[in-house]
């Protein structure tokens, strides 16, 4: 564990910002671990928002949703920031946002509590959510563990400089995600609740210290320190456990979550809403106006960075993520995916 210069004090504050809906939707039919989605629209097909556009057939996949309203223009390869290249869906925004409303079924308390642990893992599944934090892994999947668990932790440490995103939500959001982890210990069977967050959050720790009073999580707070938010160090720092090498978090039995996961599995589950939008950070040395921003799935990074002034200095390196597991680009006409968690634009030095 390292102390790094942490770069966050830029948009620490920063409340989160909607983007304006991008005028074409690049969708990737991989925003997963598991095998890449085939489309399930053609060219000229009208969708509406929250439509699914991508399935597979294995076991280790999840659905891909339209984020606009409009129609089918191309299904291509495009720059994808993980992959290099991706086969991908483009979709002409109609400006009209059509589906926002008709698919939302918000559920009364009533029906929330009388669904079972397959039927809330379904709707996490036909939501298409994956780990948010970086790791892509499909959501079902993990809150079906082969072995017994006993500690649910959720990752708010946010440990990567620059990277703000986790912060605002838990500051903006607390109460939705706290409502989402009560979901996802539901499907677990109900284990002990650790929310793991890093002291250099004392707005968020205070947030879910006041959520803990009524929902008996525990808030734990870490050392700021990198990388304090990779699994395995936050199961050893939470609960002293050693996660054999070779082995998952599930084998000394826990389950570990990212708040942005949490709060998307609130949606999908009180809200009918499947995972078309994320927040992330946009950021760096040579941007004039960081800032933490909602944009839909499929909108073009360059968009996001002309939402935030105009550049002090030409970047030298283009990041899609944070400084120390982020994957420098090619090109700014990566759009933002599932996994999408910060843009960063840093400059030589």
């Amino acid at each position: 564990m390292i102390q790094l210069e942490e770069h966050k004090q830029a948009t620490e504050h920063s409340p989160i910002e909607k983007a304006p809906l991008p005028q074409k939707a690049y969708i990737p039919l991989s925003q997963h671990l598991g095998r890449v989605c085939t489309p399930e629209v053609k060219l000229q097909d009208q969708v509406a928002v929250g439509r699914r556009i991508g399935s597979a057939q294995a076991h280790v996949w999840a659905p891909v949703h339209a984020s606009v309203s409009g129609k089918v223009s191309a299904i291509q390869d495009w720059p994808h920031p993980v992959l290099g290249s991706c086969r991908t869906v483009v979709i002409e925004n109609d400006g009209q946002d059509t589906g926002v409303s008709a698919y939302q079924a918000v559920k009364t308390e009533e029906e929330i509590t009388a669904l079972g642990r397959d039927e809330l893992r379904q709707l996490i599944f036909d939501a298409g959510i994956v780990g948010m934090g970086g790791a892509s892994f499909p959501t079902h999947i993990k809150l079906s563990p082969p072995k017994e668990i006993d500690t649910l932790i959720i990752n708010g440490a946010e440990c990567e400089p620059y990277l703000t995103c986790d912060d605002r939500l838990m500051c903006e959001k607390a109460g939705e995600i706290a409502r989402g982890i009560q979901l996802l210990a539901r499907c677990l069977g109900s284990p002990k609740i650790c929310v793991a967050i890093e002291e250099n959050k004392p707005d968020a720790i205070e947030k879910f210290y006041h959520a803990s009073q009524e929902t008996g999580m525990q808030v734990v707070v870490l050392k700021s320190m990198y990388p304090q938010g990779g699994e395995k160090q936050l199961v050893k720092n939470v609960l002293r456990r050693e996660v054999p090498r070779g082995r998952l978090p599930f084998d000394v039995g826990v389950v570990v979550q990212n708040v942005a996961t949490v709060h998307a599995v609130y949606e999908a589950v009180c809200l009918g809403k499947p995972l078309y939008e994320r927040v992330l950070t946009v950021g760096g040395s040579c941007l004039s106006q960081p800032k933490n921003i909602l944009a839909r799935i499929g909108t073009p990074v360059r968009e996001l960075i002309a939402l935030c002034g105009e550049l002090k200095e030409e970047p030298a390196k283009i990041i899609s993520g944070g400084p120390m597991m982020g994957i420098a680009q090619y090109t700014d006409e990566f759009p933002v995916t599932k996994t999408t968690s910060g843009i960063l634009l840093l400059n030589k030095k």
